[in-house]
């Protein structure tokens, strides 16, 4: 399998470092983190990042409020689906969809993979199409984006136990080196994803925590990251153990690469990685 880290939406909230603890301008960069594995299977997507739609049509597809305040870049090129084209794919050659929830800048890019079986936890399924109660949760989901999508498939937390973590799930139809762990909190449904790489594994732990400095032994994050945080809390409790969970994860098993959604630093460091791996060896 290959494995390629994808950037499919940048927010840029006013503040800077004030959000992502190391701009030096008025403007924060938070990336929207993704995952295009190469199969013998076809192409999976982890998480889709904003969509075709959301670009042309933000307004019908996004929430008001949050795009107002994280100053949500929306370009076309940024899209998966774009990037993928520009690797020399088409949208039919993205078989599965695995996704650690369905926020909307998340799951905004479904409906441009009509072919492609989405992957989710039940309980993330079900709070999304139920009565979406309160603020928050009417923001965060936004059923336009999936509503033409077809072939669900939806897991419970059950299964087997994968370093410390239980309930950690093989997916249908895909290599059993894609696992998917429930990681609540941030969201009742709140999955991450592991994948088994030749060099150790992979885990991508979605929004389970927002910045990197939260897997340190004395964890913090920029305030602006931490009031967000707060906000979108669907259960604090729940959200605190999983990363506590996940830093003693880090320090324990060096051979987990650990990262999460939107720390744009995590992602340059592993496209500076992957970049290194396929350069051609000199002659």
């Amino acid at each position: 399998m290959r494995v390629r880290h994808l950037n499919c939406g940048t927010h840029c909230p006013l503040g800077g470092s004030f959000y992502d603890g190391a701009s030096k301008g008025f403007l924060a960069d938070i990336c929207t983190h993704c995952l295009l594995i190469e199969t013998d299977r076809g192409l999976v997507l982890i998480d889709t990042g904003y969509g075709l739609q959301d670009v042309r049509a933000p307004h019908a597809r996004l929430p008001w409020l949050w795009p107002a305040i994280l100053n949500i870049r929306l370009c076309e090129e940024d899209t998966a689906l774009r990037q993928i084209e520009a690797l020399g794919f088409a949208a039919a050659d993205v078989r599965h969809i695995v996704l650690t929830h369905l926020d909307f800048d998340h799951a905004g890019g479904l409906e441009d993979f009509p072919l492609a079986r989405v992957h989710v936890l039940a309980r993330e399924r079900e709070a999304a199409e139920a009565k979406r109660r309160g603020f928050v949760a009417n923001q965060r989901y936004r059923p336009k984006q999936w509503d033409d999508v077809r072939d669900w498939r939806v897991y419970e937390p059950d299964g087997e136990g994968w370093m410390g973590f239980g309930a950690v799930r093989a997916l249908d139809g895909l290599p059993p080196e894609i696992l998917m762990l429930p990681l609540a909190g941030h969201t009742l449904g709140h999955a991450g994803v592991a994948i088994g790489a030749a060099d150790g594994w992979l885990l991508h732990a979605g929004d389970a925590y927002l910045h990197s400095a939260q897997m340190l032994d004395h964890p913090h994050m920029p305030p602006g990251l931490a009031v967000y945080q707060h906000i979108m809390d669907a259960d604090r409790a729940a959200r605190r153990k999983n990363v506590a969970r996940l830093a003693a994860l880090k320090r324990e098993r060096p051979d987990v690469t650990i990262f999460c959604s939107h720390d744009s630093a995590e992602l340059a460091a592993l496209q500076q990685k992957e970049r290194a791996i396929s350069k051609p060896a000199p002659a």
